[in-house]
């Protein structure tokens, strides 16, 4: 009998030290919205961007009917294909040194007069959002005209 009485206010003090361990656990806080972090950029300038044939320097977007690929000084030289629902994510991560002009990305829309109409709605589908996410979170464009 002493034995158990024992062994509950063991089994009692272990748990009482557990508690507080548990009430201190939190989940994970969500990691920042991508619009929020765009923010740490700052405004875009027109005045810093390139004027006649220099290149442009900061991100720059090719729109395709299903794609888009991203061209970046981060990644000079190479194209990163992705969704129009993964572009405020993607940009957001990218380092400030890929921002010399502000937060603002050229966009080129790869139009083909040519293009059968299912391809030229999806276009119009993929310009809609991303020029909808761009704005809301504040980022400037500069469309390229098709040449």
């Amino acid at each position: 009998m002493i034995l158990s009485a024992a062994r509950r206010r063991h089994g009692l003090l272990l748990i009482a030290a557990a508690l507080p361990l548990a009430a201190c656990t939190r989940p994970a806080a969500p990691p920042p919205d991508p619009a929020v972090r765009l923010q740490s950029v700052a405004a875009a300038d027109p005045a810093k961007y390139p004027k006649g044939s220099q290149p442009w320097s900061n991100p720059y977007l090719i729109l395709r009917p299903n794609e888009i690929a991203l061209m970046s000084s981060a990644a000079p030289n190479e194209e990163q294909i992705l969704k129009p629902g993964e572009v405020l994510n993607t940009l957001s991560q990218l380092p400030a040194s890929a921002w010399p002009y502000g937060r603002a990305v050229a966009i080129l829309v790869d139009e083909k007069p040519s293009a059968p109409e299912p391809d030229k709605v999806s276009l119009r589908r993929v310009r809609g959002i991303v020029a909808g996410d761009l704005a809301g979170a504040h980022v400037a464009i500069h469309w390229v005209p098709a040449s």
